[in-house]
C-alpha cells in the first residue's frame, strides 16, 4: 500500500525518466502514424557546455518542455531536440589554465550537463543530439561557407577590426560592450587585419521588411533589430578636393543643411588617407591614430567618446558656394562601417559636429530655424528639431522635407550627387584567431591565390597536437598542419589558420536538428520543409541582435547559394514564434572585507545574516541576475537532490510570469515542496478508494474542473505558465474540500492531466496509482476526448440584486433565466427584504431579468 506521508521523489523521477526513454516517448517522425500528425517544432537556444547547468538553464528548458509536452498531448508530432554550442574561447582558455585539451574539457562538460538536464525530466529527443565541435557537424558548415564564397556572399579584405588584447582575437561589433570585449571586459583596440566577411549587408532590406511578418515575436526584439539594421534615407554628395583630381563621397541624411557645412570629416582608415599621404603629415597622423583611434569600431562607443580630429591641411570645395573651402579632418567619431566613412559637418544642427567645431574653432552657421521664430542663435546646443530653411540661397523658406527633395534634385542636375538609401548594418567579420573553432576551408597559393578546399577533402579537421604556450594563434604556430599542396596546381601552399566566429555554428543548428544523421548533406529538403520554421523558439533577450539576426541572415544566404527547402513563405525565416524569458535573480551577500559569499554559506534570519563558519555579519545586497562573479548562485543539482525535479519545475514556473525576472527565494521553493507533498497525499488517499460509483454528485466541483480545463489550456497556449500553476492549485483545494469521492477522483484525474506538462513525474506516478495502464505522456489533452464539456464551464446560476427604492438591500442566487413571477416571489420572500417591506404598500416591482429586482414601496 502507498504511504501518503512519503513522497519518494528520487525513486519516482528515476523510474519515469527510464520509462520515457525506453518507450521512445519523445521521438518524432518515428512511424507512419507520427508522420500523419501535424508537426510542431519547439526549440530552446542550445547551451554552451560550461560544465554545470544553472538556474537560467532550468528556467529556459522548463519553459520549452511544458510547451512540448502540451503540444504532444494536443496530438502534434513534436520535435524537441537538444545540442551543444561547443566551440569557443572559454574551452580554449580552460585548456590553457588546466593543461588539458579543449576537446576533452568540452566532452566532460557535455557529459555532466547532459546528466543534469536529464535529471529535470525534460522531454528532449536525445536521439538527435549534436555538438558543434564534432567534425560531422562542422564539415557541413565548411561546405556552406564555400557555397557562400562561390555565390559572392563571402569575401576577404583588409579592414580595421576590434582586437581583444586578452583573448587575442577579433570581435564583431556586436561583441563590443561599452568599448570592452564581451567576455574579457578589457578595452578593445583597433587593428588592420585581413579578415573573412559574410555579406549580410546585401540582405539589409529583406531582413528589415520581414520583421513585419514575425507577428509572434516580442516587439522589443523587433525594434532592437530595426535599430541595428538602421535604415536611413538621404543623399550621396561628391566633394571635389581642391588642387587634386579626387572626390570624396559623403553620405548624409540631412542634405538640406548643406549650406551650413563647415568641414569634412573622414574615418581614420578612409582610403583618401593612403591616396593623399604624400600631401599629409603622416607622422602627425600616426600620433593622432595612436592617441585617439585605438578603441572600438562600434558606433555607440565612438558617439559618446571625446571628439578629436586631425587636420590634413587639405580642402574640398563647397558644391554650392563659390570660393568657399571646407577643411578635411580625420575624426575619431567617423567610422568606415557607416555610410561612406565620410561626413560633412553642419555644427548648428548636429551636436557631435557642434562639439567638434567649438573645439577646433570652426564656423557655425544656422540653416534651420524653428517655425515660430524669425531667427536662431546657436551657442553650445545644436538645434535638431523641425523648422524652415534659412541662409541657404535657393532653399530659403522651404520646410525641411521640401528642402531635402529640392537639394537632391539639384545634386542630380549638377551630376555631383544622388538620392541614396543607407543601412547601418555592415558585413559580418567571421574570422577568429583562435584554435577551438571550425577551420575556414581555404588554401592560399602563391600562384593560384585564394583556393577553396575541394568538397571531397572536407571536413578540414583541427589538429589534436596543439601547443598553447607560445601565445597567439595555435594554428598559425603549428609546425605541420597549415602546410598543404595547392589543390589546383599542386605546389606548396598554406591553409587559412583563422577559425570561424562561433556564431557561425549557432546560425544554422536548428536546420541540422531536422535531419541530424544525414551524412551526405546538412539536411534533406523534405525534412526541413516538414519542420521549419521553428514554431516556438525560447531564449534570452541578450541574443536579440547577435544570434537572432545572424540566424535570419543564414536562411536567406543559404537560399541564395542554392540550398533547397528554404525558399517559400515563412520558411525563409527560421523562427515563427519567439519568447524571451526573464532572468533568475537572487540576493547578493558580502562579508566585512567586501568578498562575495555563496547563499549556502550564510544563515539568514529576517533582514540579518551571518556566516555559517566564521559567525561574522554578512551584508545583504540587492537581488540581481545569478552569476559566478557575485556568487549569488543556487545550484540546481542541490535543489533537485533535496526537493526533486518536479518541485523546482513548478516553483520556477509559478513564481512570476515567464517574461519577467524571477526572484529566487528559499521560502518559495519550500512552499512549493509542501504543495507537492500535499498533492501526493491527496492522490495517494484517493487511489485507495475503489468505489465503483460513477455518479458524480458535486456539481460545483464538476463545474470548477471543466473551467480549470478551459483556463489552463488558454494559459499554456499563451505561455502564461504562472497562471496555469495558480489554476491547478486552486482546483486541488476545491477537490480537497469536496465530500463526494466519485467527483473527487474524476477531478483529480483531470488535475493530473493538466499538471503533467508542468510536473511530469509525480503526475505520471499518481495517474498509475489511480489504476491507469496508459501513461500520461501518451494520453491526449482533456479537450480532445469526451472528457471536456463546454456547457459545464458556463454557470447556470446568477446573482440577483434586490433593491428597495433603488437601494441595494440583499442578493440571492437563482437559476439563470428563471420565470419573472417566480423570481419576484423569491425576492419578496427573502428575510432581509421582509424587514424593509413590513408595514408598507408595494407600489410596483421593476425586474431586469438575470440582474435586478427593484421593489417600489409607499
Amino acid at each position: 500500500m502507498v504511504n501518503p506521508d512519503i513522497y519518494n521523489f528520487n525513486d519516482i523521477e528515476k523510474k519515469w525518466q527510464e520509462y520515457w526513454y525506453a518507450h521512445d516517448a519523445f521521438v518524432s517522425d518515428k512511424d507512419d502514424h507520427a508522420l500523419q500528425k501535424q508537426p510542431y517544432y519547439v526549440l530552446e537556444m542550445f547551451p554552451y557546455p560550461s560544465g554545470k547547468i544553472h538556474m537560467g538553464h532550468v528556467r529556459n528548458y522548463t519553459l520549452g518542455d511544458v510547451l512540448a509536452r502540451y503540444k504532444r498531448a494536443q496530438g502534434y508530432d513534436v520535435l524537441h531536440p537538444m545540442g551543444w554550442d561547443a566551440f569557443g574561447l572559454p574551452a580554449e582558455n580552460a585548456a590553457i589554465d588546466n593543461n588539458t585539451h579543449p576537446a576533452k574539457w568540452t566532452k566532460q562538460n557535455i557529459d555532466n550537463m547532459r546528466h543534469e538536464l536529464q535529471s529535470l525530466g525534460l522531454s528532449l529527443e536525445w536521439q538527435r543530439e549534436l555538438s558543434t565541435c564534432d567534425a560531422d557537424y562542422y564539415r557541413h558548415e565548411q561546405k556552406m561557407f564555400l557555397k557562400f564564397y562561390q555565390s559572392g556572399l563571402a569575401y576577404r579584405k583588409e579592414s580595421v577590426v576590434n582586437w581583444d588584447p586578452v583573448e587575442q582575437t577579433v570581435l564583431a561589433n556586436e561583441q563590443v560592450i561599452d568599448g570592452c570585449g564581451w567576455r574579457s571586459g578589457v578595452t578593445v583596440e583597433k587593428r588592420q587585419l585581413n579578415q573573412w566577411f559574410l555579406k549580410i549587408s546585401d540582405f539589409s532590406d529583406i531582413l528589415l521588411k520581414q520583421l513585419d511578418v514575425l507577428s509572434h515575436w516580442p516587439e522589443k526584439v523587433k525594434t532592437m533589430q530595426r535599430n541595428w539594421i538602421g535604415y536611413s534615407q538621404g543623399a550621396h554628395i561628391n566633394f571635389q578636393v581642391i588642387h587634386h583630381d579626387i572626390k570624396i563621397c559623403v553620405f548624409t541624411t540631412r542634405p538640406d543643411t548643406i549650406f551650413g557645412a563647415s568641414f569634412i570629416a573622414l574615418a581614420s582608415d578612409h582610403p583618401f588617407i593612403e591616396q593623399m599621404q604624400q600631401y599629409i603629415d603622416m607622422q602627425a597622423y600616426d600620433t593622432f591614430m595612436k592617441n585617439h583611434c585605438t578603441i572600438s569600431t562600434k558606433q555607440e562607443d565612438v558617439d559618446i567618446m571625446e571628439k578629436h580630429g586631425f587636420n590634413t591641411g587639405l580642402f574640398v570645395a563647397h558644391p554650392f558656394i563659390d570660393g568657399k573651402k571646407l577643411p578635411i579632418y580625420i575624426a575619431n567619431f567617423v567610422l568606415m562601417a557607416y555610410g561612406t566613412g565620410a561626413i560633412f559637418g553642419c555644427p548648428a544642427h548636429d551636436q557631435r559636429d557642434l562639439d567638434f567645431a567649438r573645439k577646433y574653432d570652426l564656423p557655425v552657421t544656422a540653416v534651420v530655424c524653428p517655425h515660430d521664430q524669425n531667427s536662431i542663435i546657436i551657442e553650445n546646443i545644436a538645434y535638431t528639431d523641425d523648422g524652415y530653411i534659412i541662409n541657404s540661397d535657393f532653399l530659403n523658406n522651404l520646410d525641411v522635407i521640401t528642402a531635402k527633395a529640392t537639394i537632391i534634385k539639384k545634386l542630380e542636375e549638377k551630376a555631383i550627387g544622388q538620392s541614396k538609401v543607407n543601412y547601418r548594418l555592415h558585413d559580418w567579420g567571421v574570422s577568429r584567431q583562435r584554435y577551438w573553432g571550425c577551420p575556414i576551408p581555404i588554401i592560399y597559393c602563391d600562384d593560384c591565390g585564394i583556393v577553396a578546399v575541394p568538397e571531397k577533402d572536407l571536413p578540414v579537421i583541427l589538429p589534436e597536437d596543439i601547443d598553447f604556450q607560445k601565445g597567439g594563434s595555435p594554428l598559425q604556430n603549428h609546425p605541420t598542419w597549415k602546410y598543404v599542396s595547392c589543390p589546383t596546381c599542386g605546389k606548396a601552399a598554406q591553409r587559412e589558420t583563422d577559425t570561424f566566429d562561433t556564431f557561425f555554428e549557432s546560425s544554422w543548428y536548428f536546420l541540422r536538428f531536422c535531419d541530424p544523421h544525414n551524412t551526405s548533406d546538412a539536411f534533406d529538403a523534405n525534412k526541413v520543409s516538414r519542420w521549419m520554421p521553428v514554431a516556438q523558439y525560447i531564449g534570452g533577450i541578450e541574443h536579440a541582435i547577435l544570434h537572432l539576426l545572424y540566424a535570419r541572415f543564414f536562411m536567406y544566404a543559404l537560399t541564395k547559394s542554392g540550398y533547397d527547402g528554404l525558399h517559400h513563405d515563412l520558411q525563409s525565416e527560421p523562427f515563427a514564434g519567439l519568447f524571451t524569458q526573464g532572468m533568475v535573480c537572487h540576493e547578493t551577500y558580502q562579508d566585512q572585507q567586501g568578498t562575495w559569499v555563496l547563499p549556502n554559506d550564510i544563515i539568514k534570519k529576517g533582514d540579518h545574516a551571518i556566516h555559517k563558519i566564521t559567525g561574522e555579519n554578512i551584508t545583504i545586497g540587492r537581488s540581481i541576475k545569478m552569476s559566478k562573479s557575485k556568487k549569488n548562485l543556487v545550484a540546481p543539482e542541490d535543489i533537485i537532490k533535496h526537493y526533486g525535479a518536479d518541485t523546482i519545475r513548478v516553483y520556477i514556473l509559478s513564481d512570476s510570469p515567464p517574461e519577467r525576472d524571477l526572484q529566487w527565494s528559499e521560502s518559495g521553493i519550500e512552499g512549493t515542496a509542501r504543495y507537492m507533498q500535499k498533492l501526493w497525499r491527496l492522490g495517494s488517499i484517493l487511489s485507495q478508494h475503489r468505489d465503483n460509483d460513477d455518479i458524480k454528485k458535486d456539481n460545483d466541483l464538476l463545474s470548477a474542473t471543466h473551467i480549470a480545463i478551459k483556463d489552463t489550456t488558454q494559459a499554456i497556449e499563451q505561455l502564461q505558465y504562472n497562471k496555469a500553476v495558480a489554476i491547478i492549485r486552486t482546483l486541488s483545494n476545491q477537490i480537497e474540500q469536496s465530500k463526494d469521492i466519485a467527483t473527487q477522483k474524476f477531478s483529480f484525474e483531470i488535475l493530473l492531466r493538466l499538471l503533467n506538462p508542468l510536473a511530469p513525474h509525480i503526475s505520471e506516478e499518481l495517474w498509475q496509482l489511480l489504476g491507469h495502464k496508459i501513461a500520461l505522456c501518451f494520453t491526449l489533452w482533456p479537450t480532445l476526448d469526451n472528457t471536456y464539456d463546454e456547457n459545464l464551464t458556463v454557470s447556470h446560476t446568477v446573482t440577483i440584486a434586490i433593491q428597495i427604492k433603488g437601494k441595494l438591500r440583499a442578493t440571492i442566487d437563482v437559476e439563470k433565466d428563471i420565470d419573472r413571477d417566480e423570481l419576484e416571489q423569491l425576492a419578496l420572500a427573502e428575510p432581509q427584504i421582509q424587514k424593509y417591506i413590513a408595514g408598507t404598500n408595494i407600489k410596483k416591482i421593476v425586474t431586469i431579468p438575470n440582474k435586478i429586482v427593484n421593489i417600489v414601496t409607499t
